[in-house]
């Protein structure tokens, strides 16, 4: 078995890296890094978390997410989901950012979640991090 300790970074295709940064930043993401062999911006929030934003997508049109918005269903990642401390605070945080909620809050199992789309139409999920029973 190979022992995995964790999530290190999460990789995001998009289209343009000063849009992308700029709604990132909004989550508390700063730029650790620029460059590698595919353009990429490597962004690190202030607990650690990582995302990397790589900027090679089509720069047409982008009106759905294909792994989300269309009928038939493809194989890859969907989504990736966020902890925050309280969905209260982040509904009036990303209301006053101007950030839409295209889905709940919503309880998932013992926890809540929102879904908000990135400028590419990538899916966050925004998931408390303590279940609903320890609140």
């Amino acid at each position: 078995m190979i022992a995995i300790r964790g999530v290190e970074h999460i990789g995001i295709r998009v289209t343009d890296a000063s849009r992308s940064e700029g709604f990132y930043r909004l989550f508390g993401f700063e730029v650790t890094f620029r460059g590698g062999p595919e353009p990429v911006v490597v962004m690190r929030n202030e607990r650690g978390v990582e995302i990397n934003l790589i900027v090679n997508a089509n720069q047409g049109p982008t009106p759905a997410n294909l792994l989300m918005d269309v009928p038939d269903k493809h194989p890859g990642y969907t989504h990736v989901a966020l902890g925050v401390e309280s969905i209260e605070e982040t509904v009036a945080e990303l209301g006053r950012l101007g950030i839409t909620i295209t889905g709940g809050p919503t309880k998932l199992g013992d926890r809540r979640s929102l879904f908000v789309r990135d400028p590419d139409r990538n899916v966050i999920e925004l998931r408390e991090t303590a279940p609903a029973s320890a609140r």
